[in-house]
């Protein structure tokens, strides 16, 4: 007789999760006033934990920081207590000096699979400070198609793959994919080089299990910019969109010797700027930190180093325009000569 093998349901959990105090505390809103809205209108705490303790969310705690900003800008809570958190925050930015106010920022949406992270996050709260996180404890594997519409999308997605194989990088670009999540972080213990090259093609960061906390949060800030940068500010579009490099070394030494045929002199000085700046990329990208804290700090720092020398690069392409015969003259010069331009 064949015993049955039951398969673990996918259940989301949020973390951070807010009392009510704390929540009164970062609302400015009293206990009793939070009690008698949650009865009245429905507004309040919607994690139970399995004691039955009733228990706010991260998107909780901003959707109430809305409300009572609102609230203290002369709304009325039986107005705007069944509006959807979209329209409040334009009545908010609305409600604001020229236009604008002080919307919370939300924090970024992390989603993290598996049964020992899970656990591994239970013991290192820090690294879930910054973020609005869903713990899916549960194996990748175990996650059908069909859980996919409860988590909805995520702006950075963390897995742990105790086995690192084919399977586990096509169920895993698979989720993200749905989560329409661009750039993730697998956690393994066991796994071949064939494999890590596969997430590298993917921008699948890798990492060993028990993550190091500092690693984890550089690459959960990193990812979130990237994302943050790709959805632009101001409609902004492409400028704001992450993009490879555009010039090597011997496009940018091309660049600087185009002086020699130009009055202009603004190739030499842009083509500096995009070394610098493409340097102090990849340094900030490996720079050594203390804590979770630091990282996400350095982080950013890459993310708008990258911005930078991407947008430096457009201005060298613009100057070039209209120069491309002198410019490939150039590039031929270089490259059939042993000795190219010094520095």
């Amino acid at each position: 007789m064949k015993e049955a093998i039951a398969m673990k349901e996918a259940v989301l959990e949020s973390r951070p999760l807010y009392g009510i105090g704390t929540v009164a505390r970062l609302t400015g809103l009293k206990p009793d006033t939070l009690r008698v809205w949650e009865r009245r209108y429905g507004l309040g705490a919607s994690y139970k934990s399995p004691t039955g303790r009733r228990q706010y969310t991260q998107s909780d705690l901003e959707h109430m920081q809305i409300i009572a900003a609102l609230v203290n800008n002369g709304s009325r809570i039986g107005e705007i207590a069944s509006t959807e958190r979209k329209t409040l925050e334009m009545l908010l930015r609305g409600r604001g000096k020229n236009g604008r106010a002080a919307v919370p920022a939300a924090k970024p949406r992390v989603v993290f699979v598996g049964d020992q992270l899970c656990e591994w996050l239970d013991e290192h709260q820090g690294c879930l400070a910054n973020v609005n996180a869903l713990l899916v404890r549960t194996a990748l594997a175990d996650i059908g198609t069909d859980f996919y519409p409860q988590i909805g999308t995520a702006d950075s997605l963390v897995v742990e793959c105790t086995n690192l194989g084919g399977t586990q990088v096509r169920q895993l670009g698979d989720l993200m994919q749905a989560l329409d999540v661009e750039r993730a972080v697998v956690c393994y213990q066991f796994a071949n080089e064939r494999w890590l090259t596969a997430l590298e093609e993917q921008n699948i960061a890798a990492t060993t299990f028990p993550p190091d906390p500092a690693y984890l949060a550089y690459e959960l800030a990193r990812s979130i910019a990237d994302k943050t940068r790709s959805a632009g500010d101001s409609n902004l579009g492409e400028l704001m969109t992450a993009k490879p490099r555009q010039f090597n070394e011997l496009q940018l030494r091309g660049a600087r010797q185009l002086k020699n045929a130009l009055d202009c002199e603004c190739p030499r000085h842009i083509a500096d700027l995009i070394r610098s700046l493409a340097s102090f990329e990849d340094y900030s990208a490996s720079c050594s930190v203390e804590n979770w804290n630091e990282a996400a700090v350095h982080a950013c720092v890459y993310a708008y180093a990258a911005q930078a020398r991407w947008l430096m690069e457009k201005a060298l392409q613009a100057v070039l325009e209209g120069h491309a015969d002198e410019y490939q003259s150039v590039l031929r010069t270089i490259t059939d000569s042993p000795v190219g331009d010094a520095a």
